[in-house]
């Protein structure tokens, strides 16, 4: 593969230790992350080039978040400096019948104050062979839906493919700002995850009522999003939904589909305990470029993509480690977890 560019916000993430509430927490465990971070990572932990682009402030705590990165194979020569703070995120680990919490403290972080002049994308875009992005970035306002913007129409010039994943946020923005933004920066998105959640509050594009038993969507409903979506963006090649059933915060049920070529592919259903499923999505997206970029067929595509997020879900704090070839063997059938000698 050639290398993949992720450009979004970078954060700290503080967490009380294990499955502690806020309440009762004296100390708060460090991590670094950011959705398009996180499929960088992913993506250079599976052994493939990797560049994440962002602003922070120049000061220690964003040297070591930028540090982390370098740690993990992610190419960070492209992140500008400045502003005056790294954001911060709070994760209070859910567990059984409690869910889990976030709260965001990202204000007038580095990259909220950042300006279209401060990204040189052709240089940056140079050989890249996919441009990743999500509905957080531009969500996060100021210049940045004109920045990400200018990156995908530097990346279409470079000849890069452009995988977004919708990920509305409700704190972040309404659905008439996300639709506004979003209608003008995805005729530049070739393949988009985005589930029916996302497509109904961002784009007004609804699952029809014969679709939905019991308060759940069918499978022939996703499909119908799909489509959709598929017809109201004819660029969009390929729409990838999570199918996430949830018995507690501890317990899903997870699956996905993938939508291309006007046919639906579905993975195998994994039953997952939980350890830790913040990054989940981002493990999937970055799944996906990695099974396109390596041109697997549409059923393997899915599959390896859903693998991967499965095995994150294992995985304590933002970023999925597993390497190819735990994927492939999960892939293949052996989630036994038994231990390996």
């Amino acid at each position: 593969m050639k290398k993949t560019v992720g450009f979004g916000d970078f954060l700290l993430r503080l967490s009380p230790p294990g499955y502690r509430r806020f309440a009762q927490a004296s100390t708060f465990e460090t991590y670094y992350t950011g959705a398009e971070a996180n499929v960088c990572a992913s993506l250079a932990v599976m052994g493939e080039p990797a560049a994440f682009v962002t602003r922070v402030p120049e000061n220690p705590i964003a040297d070591t978040g930028l540090g982390e990165l370098r740690r993990l194979g992610v190419d960070v020569s492209g992140v500008v400096r400045g502003g005056d703070r790294l954001g911060i995120y709070y994760v209070e680990k859910g567990a059984s019948q409690r869910p889990s919490k976030v709260v965001y403290d990202r204000m007038n972080s580095g990259v909220t104050t950042a300006r279209r002049g401060d990204f040189d994308w052709k240089r940056i875009l140079k050989g890249a062979g996919f441009f990743h992005f999500t509905g957080i970035t531009p969500a996060l306002g100021g210049e940045l839906p004109l920045i990400v913007e200018d990156a995908c129409k530097a990346a279409r010039a470079a000849g890069a493919r452009i995988s977004c994943d919708l990920n509305y946020r409700k704190n972040l923005w309404t659905p008439a700002q996300a639709k506004k933004t979003m209608t003008r920066l995805l005729p530049h998105v070739d393949h988009l995850v985005a589930n029916e959640e996302d497509a109904e509050k961002v784009l007004g594009i609804k699952a029809e009522d014969t679709d939905i038993t019991g308060g759940k969507l069918s499978r022939d409903g996703y499909v119908g999003v799909a489509r959709k979506l598929v017809k109201a963006f004819p660029n969009v090649k390929t729409v990838a939904i999570t199918l996430r059933r949830s018995i507690s915060a501890s317990d899903n049920i997870w699956g996905a589909m993938l939508y291309a070529g006007g046919k639906a592919y579905f993975s195998r259903d994994y039953n997952v305990h939980i350890v830790d499923r913040v990054g989940g999505g981002d493990s999937f997206a970055a799944g996906l470029v990695y099974a396109i970029g390596h041109g697997f067929g549409p059923q393997e595509t899915i599959e390896y993509a859903a693998a991967a997020s499965c095995l994150k879900h294992s995985i304590e704090l933002d970023v999925n480690l597993s390497t190819v070839a735990e994927i492939r063997q999960l892939m293949a059938g052996d989630g036994s977890g038994r231990v390996q000698r």
